[in-house]
């Protein structure tokens, strides 16, 4: 075997140990082909032909640039390049590839840069083949956009040329292995222990309830919270783009979409499972997230007798997740008239959940909100409870406070009938809590 550059680790230049990296890529890469071994087997198989390799080449590196080059070598061939560093540490909750020089991570609710980089647009590419490739799924110039997820259930989204004008990008949304609990939300200061309560007697109860919030604020970890109160024995079918969810009762149907063939045949959208799920005798039909026409699917399940359904879908407040609401079922192309289509909204959806990802980074549920009902041609909303901001403190902090509006929601007759009589203290105010003691 030639050995690719000179032996003096003095002279080895940046190109240089590049170079040498690919050298040795190539050549374990080409020794592992056909090799029929288990994935613990294969990884100390690399590593041990690694080394081998490296021995023959006569070069003698430093020790710690060594192991660095054989960590990013074993990265490149068993996991997901520059980025798989990124994807183990626990606290990096979400990874931006924004070309091949710009990586930035989401670490405990802080945006940074990170000092990893891919080599050129076209090591970018590798990867997102790596991803989406044992997924059958594609992307390239027809088709320059696609979802998907990672072994362990993280969430991807990537886009190439001519979408993408500086090159080709990642987003992972990482998959947390860890399921959280209601009581580590509240711990966290998400919500409260009054809000905690009232929520879970909600999902009980069977009533609908749409998660609302902006891009990373934490939606779908708050509809797995959700998800946990649904009984053992009810009968579940999950929905969603990329399976996410993590359920953890035994009777769970998944179902994720299907992306069209080469000759654009075959797709299966979020409407034709929602639709299907129907024929499925479902107790419960969980909605990753509702985009688009599957609204109107939703809303008529909803109103036909599948009570305790749950979804999520983009928007600041309840008031703007109803005018979402509006637009997606308008998306579904029926020529509804809007006072019909809030009609369908106000008798399918019983409760609103706004999650948000506040300017400090960290995630609270801001608003519990009951849909009431119509007066005229208006859609009628009730806070249950509110987070109200009283300032920032140090560092940028968020300070504000949970509380209850004081006003008790008006299917409360439905959460007692189902075995909760949750006490006045729950919804009253501190204030009127005292009053109320006063007397």
């Amino acid at each position: 075997m030639a050995t690719p550059i000179a032996s003096n680790f003095t002279r080895l230049t940046s190109a240089d140990l590049l170079k040498f990296k690919r050298f040795l890529i190539e050549n374990v890469g080409r020794s592992m082909e056909g090799e029929q071994l288990q994935s613990g087997d294969r990884s100390e198989f690399m590593k041990q032909r690694l080394q081998e390799v490296y021995v023959q080449t006569r070069v003698s590196l430093p020790d710690d640039i060594r192991k660095q080059i054989f960590d990013d070598i074993i990265d490149e061939l068993t996991g997901f390049g520059p980025i798989q560093p990124l994807l183990d540490d626990p606290d990096i909750s979400e990874v931006m590839v924004n070309g091949p020089k710009k990586v930035f991570i989401e670490k405990n609710g802080r945006l940074t840069k990170s000092a990893v980089t891919f080599e050129d647009d076209d090591h970018v590419l590798r990867i997102i083949d790596r991803i989406i490739l044992p997924l059958g799924r594609r992307v390239d110039a027809d088709t320059p956009t696609v979802d998907a997820r990672l072994p362990d259930g993280s969430r991807v989204n990537a886009v190439i040329r001519p979408v993408s004008i500086d090159g080709p990008c990642i987003t992972i949304r990482k998959f947390k292995k860890d399921k959280l609990s209601i009581q580590q939300l509240i711990n966290y200061g998400s919500l409260t222990q009054n809000m905690g309560e009232f929520i879970r007697a909600c999902v009980l109860a069977h009533l609908n309830i749409v998660i609302s919030g902006g891009t990373g604020s934490g939606k779908t970890t708050l509809l797995n919270v959700l998800s946990g109160f649904i009984p053992e024995e009810e009968r579940i079918v999950t929905i969603e783009d990329a399976a996410e969810l993590q359920l953890q009762q035994d009777h769970v149907l998944r179902m994720e979409t299907k992306v069209p063939n080469t000759d654009g045949k075959g797709a299966v959208s979020i409407r034709d499972l929602v639709r299907n799920s129907l024929r499925m005798r479902p107790d419960r039909i969980v909605v990753g997230e509702c985009r688009g026409g599957e609204a109107l699917d939703m809303l008529q399940a909803m109103n036909t007798g599948h009570d305790g359904s749950l979804t999520t879908l983009h928007a600041n407040t309840p008031r703007d997740a109803l005018s979402r609401l509006e637009t997606m079922v308008l998306m579904s192309g029926m020529d509804l008239p809007l006072k019909v289509v809030r009609q369908q909204i106000s008798s399918a959806v019983d409760l609103i959940i706004q999650q948000t990802r506040l300017k400090d980074g960290s995630r609270k549920v801001t608003a519990i909100t009951e849909v009431v009902g119509m007066e005229g041609d208006i859609v009628v909303l009730t806070d249950i409870f509110k987070f109200e901001q009283i300032g920032v403190g140090e560092n940028g902090k968020i300070l504000g406070e949970l509380k209850p509006t004081g006003i008790r929601p008006i299917f409360s007759p439905r959460l007692e009938a189902a075995g909760f009589k949750l006490g006045a203290e729950i919804f009253m105010t501190p204030s009127s809590l005292g009053s109320s003691h006063r007397r």
